[in-house]
């Protein structure tokens, strides 16, 4: 069997730690296994993939726009700029197979995979998916997605191309320990804690809904608020811990945490439900195509979360939501059965063993 699989995702942590996940799993069951990571020039992502110790190697990124803009005429440039780099990358590796985790960064080597006639895994984190994903799935092989109702977003024709298969969550959420966790934060003992995230670039809209809130929700809980680097300010507040950006400690914030404010996407969302854990939720809304609202829905649906939209997404009515559910006996423990209802498990190890047989069988059909 060949040892080297190439990944490609990235713009967000959200698309990579799925990823890094399902790389976690190859190791596992093929410890001979070799990754290497394509992705953009962004310093968080390539963070990321260093922290697993995984070789990243970035191209040339432009955003996929679905609006008119100037960008897209110099994000157009870079596209091509990433295909050739992509292009001459695959040929030097010649991997078997190339996994997609999603992302505009996605979209080069995919079609560089195709043109070279290497076979292309895609994952699909949301509901519906994006405009990377339905590029690249004209190209792959198999398209896993998350949810059942996600089948309807891909043609007739590609039904027995596409599995069900949750989202990957990466092996470090298990280990997280909610005793360590108070102990990091400096939590008092029964007082419930409030986790905030705003994704791993932060949210302003959640940093000012904080904000608007905080004197009325530490009468409440400890709040611990993810703030994003840009945003970052050290808290002088009593009972208010904030952070830019959480790394190796996160499981065990996590693991603390009574209840999550958080923003939609996909990989916080299955992250929350393998743990079972309660939460409000405050989709993406501006300059978005709905992804977010959609996957809130699902988790509202089930009972696993709360969510705040337009107007409802304000101080006040963070107060009194988040008053609610931690004063309501048995409130929290329902929330977090139905989170832990939606979770798939191993998601990340079901994709690992159809990757590792699909390597075998290019491997097999390979000229000795």
């Amino acid at each position: 069997m060949s040892r080297l699989v190439v990944f490609t995702g990235g713009g967000t942590g959200g698309h990579v730690f799925p990823g890094i996940a399902v790389i976690e799993k190859l190791r596992q069951l093929e410890p001979s296994i070799e990754v290497v990571w394509i992705g953009s020039s962004l310093p968080l992502e390539r963070g990321i993939v260093d922290r697993f110790g995984v070789r990243f190697v970035p191209i040339p990124s432009g955003k996929l726009r679905r609006y008119v803009s100037l960008r897209n005429v110099v994000d157009l440039f870079k596209i091509v700029g990433g295909l050739v780099k992509a292009l001459w990358l695959l040929r030097r590796l010649h991997p078997p197979l190339l996994f997609s985790k999603g992302g505009y960064v996605s979209v080069p080597p995919v079609a560089a995979a195709h043109l070279l006639g290497i076979p292309v895994f895609t994952h699909e984190s949301d509901v519906d998916p994006g405009l990377a994903t339905r590029m690249n799935a004209r190209f792959a092989e198999r398209i896993f997605v998350a949810y059942e109702e996600s089948r309807k977003f891909f043609p007739a024709g590609r039904a027995d191309s596409v599995i069900v298969s949750g989202n990957p969550v990466r092996t470090e959420i298990f280990s997280g320990r909610a005793q360590r966790g108070r102990g990091r934060l400096g939590a008092p003992t029964g007082r419930p804690i409030l986790l905030v995230l705003g994704g791993s670039q932060g949210a302003h809209q959640i940093n000012g809904l904080v904000s608007e809130s905080i004197v009325e929700l530490l009468k409440q809980f400890f709040v611990v608020h993810q703030m994003g680097d840009l945003e970052y300010r050290k808290s002088e507040r009593e009972g208010l811990f904030t952070v830019g950006f959480f790394a190796e400690e996160y499981p065990d914030i996590l693991a603390a945490a009574d209840l999550v404010l958080a923003r939609s996407g996909a990989g916080t969302l299955w992250e929350l439900a393998a743990l079972g854990k309660p939460s409000i939720l405050v989709p993406l809304a501006r300059f978005s195509r709905g992804d977010q609202l959609r996957n809130a829905e699902q988790f509202a649906a089930r009972g696993a979360a709360v969510v705040l939209t337009g107007e409802q997404a304000t101080g006040p009515e963070l107060i009194a939501v988040a008053g609610r559910l931690v004063r309501e006996p048995g409130q929290l423990e329902a929330m977090a059965k139905a989170a832990r209802s939606i979770y798939r498990d191993d998601a990340a190890g079901f994709i690992a063993q159809q990757i590792i047989k699909r390597i075998g069988e290019v491997d097999a059909n390979s000229p000795a």
